[in-house]
């Protein structure tokens, strides 16, 4: 069947997707709303109110739309696929109620102590328990976790060292930083962290390569946490021992879990893990769609009719012949950000360079916070470009990504300079 895809979003991982469906032999067309500069290069933009689901149904309609592929989180927790799939459209995507996954920690923290998956001991606190979370955030061994309940694009958590920085964590949730969702305070995970995604129809799965990202600003895991300064896949420390054991532990058990509660989960279940000396994995949190940076590595190894993939799945059919392979070679993805990122930074600085960067046939620069601006490229939020350069081994992806990283500039560019060291 010739797919005729709608994508919801505008950054990095958005470009990523489409850069893959367009590779697909049964993508017949591709629109993305509302997309970014490089977005442009791979398929139409639509210039669309996405949080107007009316309008997101009228245009698959009227553009004989076989299938929406939804990439952010909001638009999954306000609703949009069930809008969609009582319409009779066809989504890549999860229903409101099976998005509480992400959208609520508590729930899903609850959701796995309900059904035995591996997480670390936890208790939740909801917005009317400021000075309970406080007493109990001050009282627990360190370190300890503090995390938002709600969405908080990526930045809602804190591994406080000191009973002071978990005390100042919590007054800051609690006095509206993200919202008024309360807070869950958990014990700290010991190992290190991997990203595994679960393509989904509802009762069977695939994984595809597992990735590391790199959650902090600074180089060497310090700083600030971010929505995610690089990555790289397939990470080493997933062995295909480990694999196993997120398969049997983790996502085996989510789906029929999901499933049993009457909330059957379709679309990209996003594995956040942490995997101690024994090789058992440990969830750190769940995700409802593809992660951002590690998308724009993962869909660079992976060998599959994208579209087709993903429309089985969306079709409560998983055809896993459309994969050829989920890890060609190795790929690694540099995040350039504007200086000041998590917190304040400029926008609209002129970006030159990228067709020296992509020159290289290795090497794709991925658009995250990008506008055009008087037939001008410029920055347009605090990530502004993924890096991504491919090879036939880690070392060569790495060496490759930061050379193309040196060719791309802005004022107030900043980077890691350590994406993947520890696995290599």
């Amino acid at each position: 069947m010739s797919e005729r895809i709608l994508l919801i979003g505008s950054g990095g991982r958005e470009h990523a997707l489409a850069k893959a469906i367009v590779s697909s032999s049964s993508c017949d067309k591709l629109w993305v709303a509302p997309g970014n500069p490089g977005i442009a290069r791979e398929a139409e933009l639509v210039s669309m109110n996405i949080a107007d689901h009316d309008a997101v149904a009228t245009f698959c309609h009227k553009n004989n739309v076989t299938l929406v592929v939804v990439g952010p989180e909001q638009p999954l927790a306000e609703g949009l696929a069930d809008t969609l799939r009582e319409e009779g459209i066809d989504v890549y995507g999860p229903s409101q109620r099976a998005a509480q996954l992400e959208t609520s920690k508590g729930f899903s923290k609850d959701f796995m102590q309900r059904h035995g998956v591996p997480t670390a001991p936890y208790r939740r606190f909801n917005a009317t328990e400021h000075d309970t979370a406080r007493t109990y955030a001050a009282e627990h061994a360190l370190p300890v976790v503090i995390k938002y309940d709600g969405l908080a694009a990526g930045k809602g958590v804190v591994v406080a060292l000191t009973q002071a920085e978990a005390i100042e964590a919590v007054d800051a949730m609690y006095a509206g930083a993200f919202g008024d969702d309360g807070v869950v305070i958990e014990g700290f995970l010991s190992g290190q962290e991997a990203s595994v995604f679960a393509v989904c129809d509802g009762t069977d799965f695939v994984t595809l390569a597992p990735a590391q990202d790199h959650k902090r600003i600074g180089d060497g895991d310090t700083g600030k946490n971010t929505g995610g300064m690089g990555a790289y896949a397939p990470a080493p420390i997933v062995t295909s021992d480990v694999l196993d054991k997120i398969h049997t532990q983790v996502v085996r058990p989510v789906l029929d879990g999901m499933a049993s509660e009457g909330m059957p989960f379709i679309g990209c279940l996003f594995c956040g893990l942490m995997i101690d000396d024994h090789g058992d994995p440990s969830v750190v949190e769940f995700n409802v769609r593809f992660g951002d940076p590690e998308t724009q590595a993962v869909m660079s190894v992976l060998s599959a009719d994208v579209a087709a993939l993903f429309a089985s799945a969306a079709r409560e059919s998983l055809d896993t012949s459309t994969i050829a392979s989920t890890a060609v070679g190795f790929a690694c993805n540099v995040v350039l950000a504007s200086a000041g990122y998590p917190d304040a930074f400029d926008k609209g600085l002129a970006i030159t360079g990228i067709d020296d960067a992509e020159a290289d046939p290795y090497v794709t620069v991925y658009h995250a916070g990008t506008k055009e601006s008087n037939g001008t490229l410029v920055s347009n939020g605090g990530r502004v470009l993924g890096v991504t350069a491919v090879g036939d081994t880690l070392e060569q992806a790495v060496a490759r990504s930061y050379q193309a990283v040196e060719k791309v500039s802005f004022a107030n560019k900043f980077y890691r300079t350590d994406i993947a060291k520890r696995a290599l």
